[in-house]
């Protein structure tokens, strides 16, 4: 049975954006300088990703029910619902177009559950909050937890909060806690819990997968990185980065407190706050022009590339 070519295009597309680029792009050295641009070409690398695969698989199984995408569709929907089957079809085509079909509904539905799982923590701890903080003064979008242990964590919603632990505000010194404030509100406002749990749902939904692991953890980091970003900006990299050794020498009690648990092992999480440390020490480093109109250009082809290769087949 000879396979569209253009299913051979998108599904060698879908292996190599699955394994040996992600792979590449979590090994690179240049992301902690641009962590925006590294974030824009992972959030590209998982879109096209998953748009190849599922093109490919809907392609190869529609192959035999018209000449382009329009009458491929019309024709195995008119079959699904009054039959017969035309000629060509065989149980391959039933299999690729069932196997598209349930990818696409196990990723949408693990990203819904995500969503949703995520809102309702959010919502739950919002509702403890009310009752166990109080704001800080001239600060009412910070609140406030009488407790020893330091903590420091922001709480997107409808009405955003950052949430300090009295432990926290003892150990820093003034500037330090402006800049842990300032770091925990460009997540807020940046929105870097969205893409958070866009790149958990794909965890969830292919947890065989080692790269959606490599992923979640490799965006995970660079949003800390894009928070330090602006934080240094008032704060200054010093200030900055003695705030972060304070909070890795001390621990983190944010899921004690009722915080969105950190599912990184203790290790990892060393790990991620020696290299954001080092960031701040070792001087802004950038990226070139040529490498940033190069992995611009990429990502843009990475967006366009696979629906436009699918819809004109």
């Amino acid at each position: 049975m000879p396979v569209d070519s253009t299913a051979i295009l998108l599904g060698v597309l879908a292996v190599a954006l699955a394994w040996p680029v992600p792979l590449l792009l979590a090994r690179a050295k240049w992301p902690p300088a641009a962590p925006g641009l590294a974030l824009a070409l992972w959030q590209s690398i998982a879109l096209a990703g998953g748009i190849s695969m599922i093109g490919s698989l809907l392609l190869a199984g529609l192959q035999p029910f018209g000449n382009d995408l329009v009458s491929r569709i019309s024709g195995a929907a008119a079959t699904l619902f009054s039959g017969p089957l035309p000629a060509g079809v065989s149980l391959l085509h039933t299999f690729f177009l069932s196997a598209a079909v349930l990818l696409t509904a196990h990723l949408l539905l693990n990203l819904a559950l995500t969503s949703v799982r995520s809102r309702r923590q959010r919502h739950r701890h919002m509702e403890l909050l009310r009752l166990l903080s109080s704001p800080l003064p001239d600060e009412p979008a910070t609140r406030i937890i009488d407790h020893p242990a330091p903590a420091a964590y922001c709480l997107p919603g409808a009405r955003s909060v950052t949430v300090l632990s009295e432990g926290m505000i003892e150990l820093l010194t003034p500037a330090q806690l402006d800049a842990v404030i300032a770091h925990e509100r460009a997540h807020l406002r940046q929105k870097h819990h969205l893409l958070l749990d866009a790149f958990r749902s794909w965890k969830r939904a292919l947890p065989w997968f080692p790269i959606a692991t490599r992923a979640q953890d490799a965006v995970a980091l660079l949003v800390e990185m894009l928070a330090d970003d602006t934080a240094r900006r008032t704060a200054g990299d010093a200030v900055l980065a003695d705030a972060i050794r304070i909070v890795d020498s001390t621990g983190s009690a944010g899921a004690a407190l009722g915080a969105p648990k950190d599912p990184r092992t203790p290790e990892q999480r060393r790990s991620a706050l020696v290299a954001r440390e080092d960031r701040l020490t070792s001087g802004h480093r950038t990226v070139g022009p040529g490498l940033r109109l190069l992995v611009v250009v990429a990502a843009a082809l990475l967006v366009v590339v696979p629906p436009v290769l699918v819809l004109t087949s």
